[in-house]
């Protein structure tokens, strides 16, 4: 049986890690390398490192900063922000980053994840959704949450995956930072009708919701940042919990 992953994340704003309430309010939670060094040393399976106003900045992911994180960890690395070509992914591989992720770039290019995928493999490209539920509706939103756009995020992720996405970190904006659990319902309907793994982010408040995503929410892996950041739950702590419920995870 696969294991399930708890991956920590870093959003990255100004060369310092911040976290916020549904993408908004950033408060600092700190130093992106003691904060990687410090999970990969608890036991998390893999990290993500979001440049998180890349994008809305117009400029690329702090490739120098990358390359600091990535010498101080022993676990897969995925870097996303502001990744838009095939050398802007070179780059990011050369600076020590095993997998990268894009989103708007996606989104305003979609045979980019192709040409990504071709060069690189899909085992590389992670493809990021962040979803807002309108009327009832789930929509894609771009640059950082800012941008809503017109796309069905099921419809999204089928694409992503049939152009050739390794992996889809999928994250409800209406659960970002509330600490309310992750968002169930979306996350199984695209697990289920995908052959790739799909990563949950947004809402962990509680052990007990990662537990829930695993079950109903039907995850491959579970994303969070300010109940590791703030030491509310500490890694080792979690897995222990997940294995004593029978949820498979690497102890």
């Amino acid at each position: 049986m696969l294991t399930k992953r708890i991956i920590p994340c870093l959003d990255i704003k100004d060369g310092r890690t911040v976290k916020g309430v549904n993408f908004l309010d950033l408060r600092d939670a700190g130093d992106p390398v003691e904060l990687g060094k410090l999970y990969a040393d608890e036991g998390a399976d893999e990290l993500v490192f979001l440049d998180i106003t890349a994008t809305v900045e117009k400029r690329k992911t702090l490739v120098e900063l990358v390359t600091r994180v990535a010498k101080n960890i022993n676990i897969p690395f995925t870097v996303g922000g502001g990744i838009s070509t095939v050398d802007d992914v070179k780059a990011l591989l050369n600076a020590g980053a095993d997998k990268i992720s894009i989103n708007s770039s996606a989104v305003r290019n979609p045979g980019v994840v192709d040409e990504m995928a071709r060069e690189f493999g899909s085992q590389c490209i992670v493809v990021a959704i962040d979803t807002k539920n309108i009327d009832g509706v789930d929509l894609v939103h771009t640059h950082g949450g800012r941008k809503p756009t017109a796309i069905v995020t099921q419809s999204w992720a089928k694409e992503v995956c049939e152009r050739g996405a390794g992996e889809i970190l999928l994250t409800s904006m209406d659960h970002d930072g509330v600490k309310t659990g992750f968002a169930n319902r979306i996350t199984a309907e695209i697990s289920s009708s995908l052959s790739i793994p799909v990563i949950a982010s947004g809402g962990a408040g509680q052990m007990v919701h990662f537990e829930e995503v695993f079950t109903a929410g039907k995850a491959d892996a579970a994303l969070a940042a300010s109940i590791f950041h703030f030491k509310e739950i500490a890694i080792p702590d979690l897995k222990q919990y997940l294995h004593e419920k029978g949820i498979a995870v690497r102890i």
